[in-house]
């Protein structure tokens, strides 16, 4: 089991928690907390498999470059492919900015 640590620049904020995904086999969990007035991600990785911190990282990177969404987020993996990584990303954003239904 290894955990990655990163931090990523960031210009908005989620609207609300998130929690995507499951650590399964293949899969991958995402848990998103709002940092209030944060103008960055915290992003911490545990994953199964050890060796692909530069392969993490380039993904995140590129993931970040394109939707900059601040907060602590927290990826859980159990072997996730790179693809099904920036699907479940992707699936967090679109959570945490949707708007919330009035009830």
């Amino acid at each position: 089991m290894q955990t990655l640590t990163y931090r990523f620049p960031a210009t908005s904020q989620p609207r609300r928690p998130v929690h995507i995904g499951v650590v399964a086999s293949g899969d991958l969990e995402i848990l998103l907390e709002s940092l209030p007035q944060a103008d960055h991600a915290d992003v911490r990785v545990r994953t199964s498999v050890d060796g692909f911190d530069v392969i993490w990282h380039d993904v995140l990177a590129r993931f970040f470059a394109r939707a900059a969404l601040s907060g602590r987020w927290e990826l859980n993996d159990l072997g996730a492919t790179p693809g099904v990584v920036a699907l479940r990303l992707r699936q967090a954003v679109e959570a945490a900015t949707e708007p919330m239904e009035a009830g």
